[in-house]
């Protein structure tokens, strides 16, 4: 069974930087979508970006683009959210997923927190 633990998230004052990374304890193969969400305090979870076909296809939602990164690596069962520009409305814990067995998300990380603040 494939498990992901992400990695990378913190405190970072407004206009920093992250990286935060996906880990999978199996192998990830191309056709498996892979993405990243994101659920502040009170709200619900959201989608962030997605990747499939070895990063060859991504997606972002709409309050992310040009800000924020998608990117794998699939020799290494590894997926990346470079985030650039950071604004405090990004506070969330972030979670990474993928479609393993089926066509739909069925496979969650338990997510870190990332905190925008001065």
């Amino acid at each position: 069974q494939v498990r992901l633990e992400e990695s990378g998230g913190g405190l970072v004052q407004p206009g920093g930087s992250l990286r935060l990374s996906c880990a999978a304890s199996g192998r990830i193969f191309s056709w498996n979508v892979m993405g990243w969400f994101r659920q502040a305090p009170g709200k619900e979870r959201e989608f962030v970006a997605s990747t499939r076909w070895s990063g060859s296809v991504t997606d972002y939602a709409e309050s992310v683009k040009g800000r924020f990164t998608i990117f794998r690596d699939d020799a290494k069962s590894t997926m990346y959210l470079q985030m650039n520009s950071l604004k405090p409305e990004d506070t969330a814990v972030y979670s990474c997923a993928a479609t393993i067995r089926s066509g739909n998300y069925d496979t969650w990380g338990q997510g870190t927190q990332v905190t925008v603040s001065s």
